[in-house]
């Protein structure tokens, strides 16, 4: 079968995210889930090589998933373990707290535009080697942190820690959709912001003992040890997930099927499938070779090396991408709900650290604790909660799987933004009991976990086949917005007082999440506009074997 786009009867392309994901009536062919969940139609729909990823025993999945985690926390923690030891090292160093968040602001900017160098790498060579050569240069980069003295060396540190440790953004998630079905896929994406967002309200927490203890630079060679273990964990246990997938997801072979029309590769095999997946009985039985522990050791698979190169398309395609609207506004939803973590961490050894307060270093990292239980809250929420809400809301549909359903889940931010802010920066101004502002980091936390896992998981559900370059798009206006307000955040609080500064936040946070409703009211309608763009994306990506 040609790798042609269909259309249907009407001429019409079929809507981008759009999915048929429920099956109502039993009458769908395509492979369903097994168990309870028997009319869940299996989005995208695996193949039958038992080395695919969608095709992996629960134990292979959820090692893969482990050391995903373990990246995400080890090089989370080694962004985020400076936050509650900034007035130490200002101290020490004679750099002012104006100079420090700076360079933190280049490091997430260095954080969002080095994934259009990671990004494409990984897709067209391999997501493993990408991961290992990351963490390792993180380490390097920890080791050497200690001896910059000089405003120079701490941005040019900054600068290759974000760098280095980009494919943090934006390819921790597409490794989630290589493994896992549409129906789970959101409560997986909600552990890595569990991860992502955890690994940088834990840092702070043992960071103030160790600043405590051993002193400020410890805290930085600390962060170089964990990256080592993790290492080491990456080399013996991650496996690659890419894998040239055939399918062009929503493009189907005939109107109210489920079934997408496909590009057959030459090698692959039909065989049993994962035993969460029910196969047909019709499928022929060839013979296949299985991955050997080595073989999965292998920094390079043999099917990567001979894709086409396509590196120069996938580092100008996130930037055509900006002209999708939902991207666009996935990328701008993500960056403004991270605004506030960013003002969180910018002012947390301020506020705490500073009279009537006075906590010690060790007392500012454990105030991390709050945003700890904030962000489980929020993954909870997002993940577990919301997988069932959206499901619900497709049966209700006939079936019928649109994105914004997610979009529904951003609610609670509604108050919770412009609650927590009130009583971080307002509370403080007026020397509230310090619970209250530990209370606030928590729910200022749960209200950034939201932001990760609905932004991210609308993009990807939206245009899945084309989520690895379309991710890229998102983090370079996450983190481009991140670097401003990290730029900005000590001269904006200092000169406006923390009560105005906050009382302006928590009114632009509130009118910032309230645009979700724009695009569950006129989402769809922009994606079904982007589908001929859309599918010329794809068709260019499958025919290069970049499909996965």
């Amino acid at each position: 079968m040609g790798n042609s786009t269909q259309t249907h009867d009407d001429g019409a392309l079929p809507v981008p995210g759009t999915v048929h994901i429920v099956d109502l009536l039993g009458t769908i062919s395509g492979k369903h889930a097994k168990g309870a969940q028997r009319d869940i139609v299996l989005v995208p729909a695996p193949s039958s090589d038992p080395d695919d990823p969608l095709n992996w025993s629960p134990a292979r999945k959820a090692l893969s998933t482990a050391c995903m985690g373990v990246y995400t926390l080890m090089v989370g923690i080694a962004s985020a373990a400076i936050y509650s030891v900034l007035v130490p090292i200002s101290e020490d160093t004679g750099l002012t707290l104006a100079d420090l968040n700076a360079g933190t602001g280049y490091m997430f900017l260095a954080f969002g535009w080095g994934c259009l160098f990671w990004q494409p790498l990984a897709l067209q060579y391999g997501k493993r080697p990408v991961y290992l050569i990351s963490i390792l240069a993180t380490m390097g980069i920890q080791v050497w942190a200690p001896f910059t003295t000089t405003n120079g060396q701490w941005i040019a540190n900054k600068i290759l820690q974000g760098f280095f440790g980009a494919p943090i953004e934006s390819l921790c998630e597409i490794s989630v959709t290589d493994i896992y079905f549409q129906h789970e896929r959101g409560t997986y994406i909600a552990l890595y912001a569990l991860l992502l967002a955890g690994s940088n309200f834990v840092a702070p927490v043992f960071a103030g003992f160790i600043a405590d203890g051993q002193g400020w630079k410890w805290v930085l060679y600390w962060c170089a040890i964990f990256c080592a273990i993790g290492f080491v964990f990456l080399f013996f246990f991650m496996e690659e997930t890419n894998y040239s997938r055939g399918t062009i997801l929503g493009h189907e072979s005939t109107p109210g099927s489920s079934s997408p029309l496909s590009v057959t590769p030459d090698n692959e095999k039909n065989v049993p499938a994962s035993p969460d997946v029910e196969v047909a009985d019709s499928l022929p039985k060839t013979t296949f070779r299985k991955k050997t522990y080595f073989d999965k050791l292998k920094l390079w698979q043999a099917a990567d090396i001979r894709k086409p190169n396509q590196l120069v398309g996938m580092v100008t395609r996130p930037l055509i991408f900006l002209t999708f609207p939902v991207i666009a506004y996935a990328g701008f939803s993500y960056g403004s709900n991270l605004v506030w973590f960013n003002v969180l961490n910018g002012t947390a050894s301020l506020i705490l650290g500073g009279a009537p307060y006075n906590f010690p270093a060790w007392a500012v990292g454990l105030s991390y604790l709050s945003p700890l239980v904030g962000v489980a809250i929020g993954s909870i929420w997002t993940g577990w909660i919301g997988d069932r809400i959206v499901l619900k809301m497709a049966r209700r549909n006939g079936g019928m799987l649109e994105p914004e359903y997610r979009l529904w889940l951003f609610v609670p931010s509604l108050l919770l933004i412009p609650f927590g802010l009130i009583l971080w920066g307002v509370g403080a101004a007026h020397a509230i009991h310090w619970f209250g502002c530990v209370f606030a980091m928590g729910v200022i936390a749960l209200t950034n976990t939201l932001g990760i896992q609905l932004s991210v998981s609308y993009c990807i559900d939206s245009y899945k086949d084309l989520s690895g370059e379309a991710m890229v798009t998102v983090i370079l206006v996450r983190n481009t917005m991140s670097f401003a307000i990290g730029y900005g955040v000590t001269p904006w609080v200092t000169n406006m007082g923390l009560q105005n500064a906050f009382i302006l936040a928590a009114f632009a946070g509130m009118a910032q999440v309230a645009t979700f409703y724009i695009f569950v009211k006129y989402g769809k309608d922009l994606r079904r506009r982007s589908a001929p763009r859309y599918a010329k994306y794809v068709e260019k990506m499958a025919s290069s074997g970049l499909l996965h």
